[in-house]
């Protein structure tokens, strides 16, 4: 599988999973449990989740599926903007902690900007990093503007991602986000990267997809794979879906799917907004 460096130089896949809406149902514990072992069988060891999802249910599963194998997984999880001060931020990892059932978080991201200073947030993450609680920090939903803020702050140096929505209908961050990103060293790890399925049914994407003998899933997959810099994080929830989407790692799509895809999903000509979801 293609490995995505962070600025420190250690490598993670380009495929992930993640977990937003697990741990919600009981009675999809057993198969949301088996997708995330399936993830790491095949090689798709980055995990993510957030305090948020679930009210930490999504943590509590992540944790009991992880449970014999966390040596094998790269675990990220998230801490809400108002936790976001320096106790709270200690606090809030305490608890995701706990709910894991790990002594220690490989990377743990800003949900996204709130009314804490960043300095304040990124004193936070330094005391959780010299206590090996953490072991590299980013952000999520950050654009150009907002990390060109927090790279004026001492220690900002350490920023190993930004989490952000990207997919072929959300192409925006195209326009500078991905290049700034690029420039710096920073991956960009894609949430949603299927749109939650809204887009699966379009008829470019359908017709690729027959074209090679997959899925329309596969194919948005494989598009949002082409970037060097970006790890794809979808949602997959039973082992069926986690197989499905790592199927597209065999996919490479030709310069005219690319023109197709181009032409139905235009690419931006100018600055839009961050939009998330």
């Amino acid at each position: 599988m293609r490995q995505v460096s962070f600025p420190s130089g250690e490598t993670v896949p380009a495929l992930g999973i993640g977990t937003w809406g697990m741990g919600e149902h009981p009675g999809n514990a057993a198969s949301e449990t088996a997708a995330i072992r399936t993830a790491l069988d095949l090689g798709m060891s980055v995990v993510d989740t957030a305090e948020m999802y679930g009210n930490g249910a999504a943590e509590e599963l992540v944790g009991k599926a992880l449970s014999s194998r966390r040596n094998e997984a790269f675990l990220v999880t998230k801490v809400l903007p108002h936790h976001a001060t320096l106790r709270g931020t200690i606090a809030a990892c305490e608890g995701s902690l706990r709910r894991l059932g790990t002594d220690s978080i490989d990377l743990y991201l800003l949900h996204w900007r709130g009314a804490v200073p960043l300095s304040e947030t990124l004193e936070a993450f330094e005391h959780l990093q010299q206590a090996g609680k953490i072991r590299h920090w980013g952000v999520s939903n950050f654009d150009v503007a907002d990390l060109q803020e927090l790279q004026l702050l001492p220690g900002a140096e350490g920023v190993a991602a930004d989490q952000v929505l990207y997919n072929l209908t959300r192409r925006d961050i195209e326009f500078d986000l991905l290049p700034h990103c690029a420039g710096n060293g920073v991956p960009v790890m894609a949430y949603s990267p299927l749109e939650q399925g809204r887009m699966l049914n379009d008829p470019v994407l359908l017709r690729i997809a027959d074209e090679h003998g997959t899925s329309p899933a596969q194919i948005a997959l494989a598009w949002a794979l082409r970037q060097p810099l970006v790890v794809a994080i979808p949602k997959a929830s039973s082992p069926y879906h986690v197989q499905e989407v790592h199927r597209s790692l065999s996919i490479e799509l030709t310069p005219q799917d690319l023109a197709d895809l181009d032409s139905a999903y235009p690419p931006p000509t100018r600055k839009g907004m961050l939009e998330m979801i």
